[in-house]
């Protein structure tokens, strides 16, 4: 398994250095110091998503290009909740060797979705892959499988989109979620 993350720092390091960009420069424009990236590189571990994303599309490459995984399928919802797991790649709970791992299809674009208190609920949809939500801020309301989850700022699900989903505003305030869809 740390074989596929080394990939990952090796998959990093050939597009940094096609697009002739330096360590350096690149650990900067990511707001991390050089030794931090260097270990991304070296070893491919604990890439927050959020780097990838970026290095994605400032060397012009599709996000599914770096982040790969194997395979898995989900039967039911996964919750977790702000400051439980492992705090990592600003993403609470969640490794990015968990994400790669769960996600081994297309990975369309992250999406930043902002709900509005006045908005009306969404009418649940169904699709193929996986899903992961990610609260950025305020507070959302996922309908899942018949049953509801308050999310709030910080935290996040994971579940099987087959099932019947939708979100809303969970306050009086605006709220946004990051959502990665897997097909």
């Amino acid at each position: 398994m740390q074989d596929d993350f080394r990939e990952l720092g090796e998959r990093i390091k050939g597009l940094r250095e096609a697009c002739e960009v330096s360590r350096h420069s690149m650990a900067a424009e990511l707001g991390v110091d050089v030794d931090t990236y260097t270990e991304w590189e070296e070893t491919g571990a604990d890439v927050p998503i959020s780097a990838i994303y970026h290095m994605a599309n400032k060397f012009g490459v599709e996000f599914t290009e770096i982040l790969t995984g194997g395979e898995t399928r989900l039967t039911n919802i996964q919750v977790v909740k702000a400051g439980a797991g492992r705090e990592v790649n600003r993403l609470p709970g969640y490794h990015f060797e968990d994400l790669a791992w769960r996600f081994s299809h297309k990975i369309m674009q992250p999406l930043m979705v902002t709900l509005d208190p006045s908005d009306d609920p969404a009418e649940l949809v169904t699709h193929g892959g996986q899903e992961f939500n990610y609260v950025v801020q305020g507070s959302v309301i996922l309908s899942y499988d018949g049953r509801e989850y308050q999310l709030n700022e910080g935290d996040s699900a994971y579940f099987d989109p087959m099932h019947p989903h939708g979100q809303r505003c969970g306050g009086n305030e605006p709220a946004k979620f990051l959502t990665f869809i897997a097909e």
